[in-house]
Protein backbone atom coordinates (compact mmCIF):
# COMPACT_ATOMS: atom_id res chain seq x y z
CA UNK A 1 0.00 0.00 0.00
CA UNK A 2 1.50 3.43 -0.87
CA UNK A 3 1.97 5.44 1.87
CA UNK A 4 0.26 8.96 2.09
CA UNK A 5 2.19 12.20 2.08
CA UNK A 6 2.25 13.87 5.77
CA UNK A 7 3.20 17.49 5.92
CA UNK A 8 5.58 17.73 9.32
CA UNK A 9 7.39 21.05 9.47
CA UNK A 10 7.21 24.47 7.96
CA UNK A 11 9.84 27.30 8.06
CA UNK A 12 8.85 30.49 7.12
CA UNK A 13 11.22 32.31 5.15
CA UNK A 14 10.76 36.33 6.00
CA UNK A 15 12.27 39.13 3.97
CA UNK A 16 14.56 41.31 5.70
CA UNK A 17 17.13 44.82 4.58
CA UNK A 18 19.72 43.31 7.14
CA UNK A 19 19.75 39.92 8.61
CA UNK A 20 22.77 40.73 11.57
CA UNK A 21 19.65 43.32 12.63
CA UNK A 22 17.26 40.65 12.24
CA UNK A 23 19.45 38.57 13.91
CA UNK A 24 19.50 40.86 16.86
CA UNK A 25 16.03 41.40 16.84
CA UNK A 26 14.78 37.98 17.01
CA UNK A 27 17.59 36.72 19.90
CA UNK A 28 18.11 39.31 21.92
CA UNK A 29 14.35 40.56 21.97
CA UNK A 30 12.32 37.53 21.24
CA UNK A 31 14.89 35.04 22.96
CA UNK A 32 15.44 32.96 19.82
CA UNK A 33 19.40 31.60 19.14
CA UNK A 34 20.94 31.55 15.51
CA UNK A 35 20.74 27.71 14.13
CA UNK A 36 22.50 29.01 10.69
CA UNK A 37 23.42 31.38 8.62
CA UNK A 38 25.27 31.47 5.15
CA UNK A 39 27.83 34.09 6.28
CA UNK A 40 29.47 34.65 9.77
CA UNK A 41 30.02 38.22 9.17
CA UNK A 42 27.95 39.48 6.55
CA UNK A 43 25.06 36.55 6.05
CA UNK A 44 22.12 37.03 3.55
CA UNK A 45 20.56 34.58 4.43
CA UNK A 46 19.80 32.68 7.96
CA UNK A 47 18.01 30.50 10.57
CA UNK A 48 16.39 31.01 13.76
CA UNK A 49 15.01 28.69 16.48
CA UNK A 50 13.09 28.84 19.62
CA UNK A 51 11.24 25.91 21.14
CA UNK A 52 9.40 24.01 18.03
CA UNK A 53 9.87 27.37 15.87
CA UNK A 54 11.99 27.37 13.22
CA UNK A 55 12.18 31.17 10.99
CA UNK A 56 14.72 31.88 8.04
CA UNK A 57 15.97 35.39 7.54
CA UNK A 58 16.39 36.80 3.86
CA UNK A 59 18.11 39.33 2.72
CA UNK A 60 15.97 41.44 0.36
CA UNK A 61 16.72 45.12 -1.14
CA UNK A 62 14.54 47.34 0.30
CA UNK A 63 13.78 49.33 -3.04
CA UNK A 64 12.50 46.20 -3.93
CA UNK A 65 9.16 46.34 -1.02
CA UNK A 66 6.89 48.93 -3.01
CA UNK A 67 3.94 48.46 -0.64
CA UNK A 68 5.28 49.21 2.86
CA UNK A 69 2.16 47.14 3.91
CA UNK A 70 2.57 44.32 1.61
CA UNK A 71 4.70 41.76 4.31
CA UNK A 72 4.13 38.58 5.40
CA UNK A 73 1.87 37.71 8.59
CA UNK A 74 2.98 34.67 10.90
CA UNK A 75 0.43 33.32 13.18
CA UNK A 76 2.53 31.15 15.92
CA UNK A 77 0.40 28.94 18.59
CA UNK A 78 1.42 29.09 21.75
CA UNK A 79 1.67 27.79 25.25
CA UNK A 80 1.58 30.59 28.57
CA UNK A 81 0.80 33.00 26.04
CA UNK A 82 0.57 35.78 29.41
CA UNK A 83 3.94 34.91 30.44
CA UNK A 84 5.61 35.20 27.24
CA UNK A 85 3.40 38.93 26.48
CA UNK A 86 5.08 39.83 29.81
CA UNK A 87 8.62 38.36 28.34
CA UNK A 88 8.34 40.35 25.36
CA UNK A 89 7.18 43.29 26.62
CA UNK A 90 10.06 43.32 29.52
CA UNK A 91 12.56 43.09 26.44
CA UNK A 92 10.61 46.18 24.84
CA UNK A 93 9.84 44.07 21.72
CA UNK A 94 6.81 45.51 20.70
CA UNK A 95 5.20 49.47 21.42
CA UNK A 96 2.88 50.49 23.87
CA UNK A 97 -0.48 49.71 22.19
CA UNK A 98 -0.04 45.72 22.03
CA UNK A 99 -2.27 44.02 24.25
CA UNK A 100 -2.76 40.83 25.09
CA UNK A 101 -6.65 40.28 24.31
CA UNK A 102 -9.33 37.19 23.62
CA UNK A 103 -10.44 37.77 19.88
CA UNK A 104 -14.37 36.67 18.82
CA UNK A 105 -13.15 33.47 17.26
CA UNK A 106 -11.64 32.06 20.56
CA UNK A 107 -8.19 32.83 21.07
CA UNK A 108 -6.22 35.05 23.43
CA UNK A 109 -3.55 36.53 21.61
CA UNK A 110 -1.00 39.26 20.73
CA UNK A 111 0.78 40.99 17.88
CA UNK A 112 3.31 43.48 16.13
CA UNK A 113 5.64 43.74 13.79
CA UNK A 114 9.20 43.52 13.85
CA UNK A 115 11.43 46.16 12.61
CA UNK A 116 10.83 45.11 8.90
CA UNK A 117 7.10 44.94 8.97
CA UNK A 118 6.78 41.10 9.17
CA UNK A 119 3.36 40.84 11.14
CA UNK A 120 3.97 38.22 14.09
CA UNK A 121 1.02 37.38 15.73
CA UNK A 122 1.26 34.64 19.12
CA UNK A 123 -2.12 33.16 20.38
CA UNK A 124 -3.46 30.34 22.01
CA UNK A 125 -7.23 28.89 22.01
CA UNK A 126 -9.46 29.29 24.88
Amino acid sequence: MKRKGHLHQIHPVLPVWDVVEALDFYVNRLGFRIAFADDPKNPRYAGILRDGIEIHLQWHDVMEWEVAIDRPMLRIVTQHIESLFEEFRDMEAFDGQTALRITGWGTEEFAFYDPFKNGLTFYKSV
